[in-house]
């Protein structure tokens, strides 16, 4: 039986780890925001780590259950409520068929991931069920969830009631957030002094914050080292001959505003990259809210891949709880 969807939120979708592959045909990899707090509600549920869930941003849905369920919710501090009764966060919790979830104001981080055993059985496409809503893929229909919707739920067991991740496992953004940063191709485009400034200046996020990418505000404006226009590149500083964008790759159009390319974010084009975000520190991105102070912190190759070391190792922590 499905999950009856009785409002939306503010931006809900099915998600799951994304569909690697296509990214040289203009489709991002997408999925969750935030794989780690992903990856934590499923463990919880007795999921696969890559099963369906959802991804809810600022404002959780109201849901109501057909039948009995095990259901965790992890991530931003968005205190659930079952018929109006609290439940805990990052713990698996029971539903009976008739209940009702509902999602309290927004304390602190962005986005919530409600994962239920069994994971949301829709269609798979090109090898994922998360939603892709610019080129309607995935999902539920290919959009973002509205009233009325019916969401079917695979077979999952409902042993595991209690569950809970430790709170040294619940990863969280710091204050101000840090994000660390290895220097890109075009970095040699700065002066010296915009290399500097662009690490030393405590930066904002703007209210254009989505899944496409992350714009910040605040810092000094970028310079540019001096340079002949090449051919088939535009005008402006910030131009380059397109060229393809990693994930988490940092532009700054103009020099002014620098903007963190994320899961559904264009594959290429013509704005050139400062640097790039780590994957150790993608997740933190998707749990900032608008105006939430952001510094960059520039590291080396070295560093980075010690720091994926670390986020690896907290991976296998956070599985091992379960083992």
């Amino acid at each position: 039986m499905p999950i009856k969807v009785i409002h939306h939120g503010v931006s809900t979708s099915v998600q799951d780890l994304g569909r690697p592959g296509y990214f040289h045909l203009g489709i991002p990899m997408g999925g969750a925001m935030d794989r780690y707090a992903f990856r934590a509600a499923n463990l919880l549920v007795g999921n696969d780590e890559g099963a369906a869930g959802l991804e809810a941003v600022f404002m959780g849905p109201k849901l109501e259950f057909t039948q009995d369920a095990l259901v965790a919710v992890t991530g931003a501090d968005m205190p659930a409520k079952l018929d109006g009764e609290p439940v805990p966060g990052w713990t698996a919790f029971k539903v009976k068929s008739g209940q009702v979830l509902t999602f309290d104001f927004l304390k602190s981080g962005a986005r919530i991931y409600i994962a239920v055993a069994g994971g949301i059985d829709v269609p798979i496409a090109l090898g994922s069920r998360s939603t892709y809503p610019i080129g309607a893929l995935g999902g539920y229909k290919g959009r973002a969830l509205a009233p009325g919707d019916e969401l079917p739920v695979g077979q999952g067991g409902l042993d595991g009631e209690g569950r809970t991740i430790a709170e040294d496992l619940r990863r969280k953004p710091g204050a101000p957030a840090e994000l660390r940063v290895l220097p890109g191709l075009y970095w040699d485009r700065l002066t010296d002094a915009a290399k500097a400034n662009f690490f030393a200046d405590t930066w904002k996020v703007a209210p254009e914050a989505d899944r496409m990418g992350y714009r910040f505000r605040g810092g000094r404006k970028i310079e540019f080292v001096e340079r002949k226009q090449s051919f088939g590149a535009g005008s402006d500083p910030s131009n380059i001959v397109d060229s393809c964008y990693p994930y988490g790759s940092i532009q700054i159009p103009s020099g002014t505003e620098p903007i963190i390319l994320h899961r559904d974010a264009v594959s290429g084009g013509g704005y050139f990259m400062v640097g790039t975000v780590i994957s150790a520190d993608m997740d933190l991105i998707g749990q900032l809210q608008p105006h939430t102070p952001t510094r960059f912190i520039e590291v080396s190759m070295d560093e980075a891949l010690a720091a994926r070391k670390h986020r690896a190792s907290l991976l296998d922590k956070l599985r091992s709880t379960f083992n």
